[in-house]
Parts: structure tokens; C-alpha cells; sequence
């Protein structure tokens, strides 16, 4: 990680701690109730400082967590599966699920009652676990490259799920994956991507995935859906917000509802 230069704004704070410091520690004749006020003080004034130069605690462990790669869209699919029934119903009898770990993904819709379900796993699986091989032996879950056309016919599921696969392609693939997944699907294509900001993978996973993760706007997404002539899927995606406000559902990655090609 590239060092970034000390932020004036920084560098004038701590110039004005320094000699607040000094104060507190020279002998004064003044008096104690005085210094006791100026402890005080400076322990509140270090306090806001350090807030505002790190966000506050819960902040610093999203940094820090971003760092290390923790953050995953296909965690989040598996949060949301509740607040989707909700906002699509039926539509939920049918599920491809396309990004990597969808075998956890799969393997959590199988067990929702009257749920057929598939995966696609964009990347090598070698170190997957014997449930996730069991799933790819039986064809439920497949290994395919989604720059090229996926290996399903048109319709050929209600819903098409994503997360943790688009922000690792390039706008020259995204022109032809986005349509054939919309090209699979029947009611609808759900996409979960991350936010700018967030860090996807480990340095280390960067050649599994083949590029590290670009984090987009969500207008650019929303541009980028209008050049593909895919359109918001207004009425389930009205149902999934009220869903998830009963739910105190508050999701951590973005998430777009589109209409399938007809």
C-alpha cells in the first residue's frame, strides 16, 4: 500500500496538542481545581480528535477489515434470502446464483422449502470443501468463465442472483455477461456489489480472480444498466425495501433489482 502524505489538517492538530501537553506538565503555581480542568479537557480534546481522524471504533475495524479482504457480497446474498422471499415470493422457486462461494449459497436455498437451486462458480475450487464438490459432481453447481455465454438456455430460471463477481470484470466483459444473465432469467436479475471503498480479495487472491476489484458508484451502475437496456424491476424492488425496513435489515453492499430481457 502506497504511503500517503501527512494531512495538513492532521499535522495543525497535533501542533496544537503538543504545547497543550507541555502546559499540563510545567510547574504552575496555579490552582488544582484549575488543573484538573485542563486534564479533563485535554482528555476530551484528544478524544475528539481521535474520532475525527479515524472515523470512531466501528470504523476503524471496517478499515481495517477491508485491509484484510473480509468483506463479501455472497454473505450478504445469504443475509438477504428472508427479505427477497418477501419481495419476489414465487419467484423464489427457481435460483441460479452466480460468484464465487455460491456453494454456500446453494446449499442454504436448498433448504428452503420448494426451492430448486444452481450455482455458478466463476473461479477455481480446488481447495472446496467435499459439500461444494458433492454439489459440482451432481451439476448443480458449475465451474464457467462468465466473460463467455453461460451454459444454460434462455429462461431457464425465475431469478438470477450476483455477488462478488461483477466488480472483478472489466466494462468490455460486463457488455456481454450482464445480458446473458438477464438472458437466463424470467422475473428478474439481482445484482450485490460493493460500494467504492471496499476492498474484495487478499493480495494474494488477486490471481485466482485475475484482477483486483474495481468498486463502482451506483451511478455508474445505473448508467451502465441503461447502456445495456436493463431496466429497474420497480415492483419487487418497492417490495424488498419495505421488507427489509421491518426487518431492520440494513445491507452492506449495493443492491440492484433489474427486469429480465422478454
Amino acid at each position: 500500500m502506497s504511503r500517503r502524505q501527512v494531512n495538513p489538517s492532521r499535522r495543525f492538530a497535533d501542533s496544537g496538542v503538543v504545547p497543550f501537553a507541555s502546559a499540563l506538565q510545567s510547574k504552575s503555581r496555579s490552582s488544582p481545581y484549575l488543573s484538573v480542568a485542563l486534564i479533563i479537557t485535554g482528555a476530551l480534546l484528544l478524544i475528539v480528535y481521535i474520532n475525527s481522524g479515524s472515523g470512531g471504533f466501528g470504523s476503524s475495524k471496517a478499515a481495517v477489515n477491508r485491509v484484510e479482504g473480509d468483506f463479501s457480497c455472497t454473505t450478504e446474498v445469504q443475509r438477504a434470502i428472508p427479505i427477497l422471499k418477501k419481495a419476489y415470493g414465487d419467484s423464489m422457486h427457481k435460483i441460479l446464483h452466480v460468484g464465487p462461494e455460491t456453494c454456500s449459497v446453494v446449499s442454504m436455498l436448498l433448504k428452503e422449502e420448494d426451492t430448486e437451486a444452481w450455482g455458478v462458480e466463476p473461479y477455481d475450487i480446488e481447495d472446496a470443501d467435499a459439500n461444494c464438490k458433492s454439489l459440482v459432481r451432481k451439476g448443480i453447481v458449475r465451474v464457467a468463465d462468465i466473460k463467455f455465454p453461460l451454459p444454460y438456455k434462455k429462461k431457464s430460471f425465475s431469478l438470477v442472483v450476483v455477488s462478488d463477481a461483477l466488480d472483478y470484470l472489466s466494462p468490455k466483459y460486463l457488455n456481454k455477461t450482464l445480458p446473458e444473465l438477464a438472458r437466463v432469467s424470467v422475473d428478474g436479475l439481482i445484482i450485490f456489489t460493493g460500494y467504492p471503498g471496499q476492498q474484495r480479495a487478499k493480495i494474494a487472491d488477486i490471481s485466482k480472480f485475475g484482477r483486483p476489484a474495481k468498486m463502482r458508484s451506483s451511478s455508474w451502475w445505473i448508467r451502465f444498466f441503461v447502456q445495456t437496456s436493463l431496466a429497474e424491476n420497480e415492483g419487487p424492488m418497492k417490495k424488498f425495501e419495505q421488507a427489509a425496513v421491518k426487518k431492520s435489515y440494513d445491507p452492506s453492499c449495493q443492491i440492484f433489482h433489474l427486469k429480465s430481457y422478454h
